[in-house]
């Protein structure tokens, strides 16, 4: 009798089987299509498509407010055709601290002169050579994702010595 039990429930479960595996995998595939489309997008994989046009830079000249204490400037004006390469920085040509009173821009920082030790160096530091690294071009478009910052100012903190 127990021999019949047990061969009743090997047969029962040899027919489940295939249905729950039936079930198993139309529901894997239906979850694999879903989260396919989400990470596509609305239009197909290898579609093609137009690309959106290149935002005009802003070329003003007109210093812009940074948004955060220690934010690097944005450039406020065109860089295009500026050759920054390891021989060559078209950028020093005017904002280095022996050219600037000749051009009239705004001198480097002096801790672009220090290396990683803290020690001023006669030329700029090799790990600040770089500018765009840091510095870019400000463009006039729509911010990718919405901005919550809040500038300490703005919920009523009140300047030391104020008082």
């Amino acid at each position: 009798m127990r021999r019949e039990n047990r061969t009743h429930r090997l047969t029962a479960r040899r027919r489940l089987a295939p249905t729950a595996l039936a079930l198993l995998l139309v529901t894997g595939t239906a979850a694999l299509a879903q989260m396919a489309a989400e990470l596509t997008g609305p239009t197909p994989p290898m579609e093609n498509v137009p690309a959106d046009p290149i935002p005009r830079w802003v070329v003003d000249d007109i210093r812009q407010m940074r948004a955060y204490p220690e934010q690097p400037p944005v450039i406020p004006h065109s860089i295009e055709g500026y050759q920054l390469s390891v021989n060559a920085n078209r950028c020093l040509s005017c904002h280095k601290r022996e050219f600037v009173q000749g051009s009239g821009a705004p001198m480097i920082s002096i801790t672009h002169y220090m290396n990683r030790q803290g020690q001023m160096l006669a030329d700029v530091s090799p790990r600040r050579y770089f500018c765009t690294a840091c510095h870019v071009p400000q463009a006039n478009t729509p911010p990718l994702i919405d901005n919550t910052f809040t500038d300490m100012s703005e919920p009523g903190v009140e300047h030391a010595g104020d008082e």
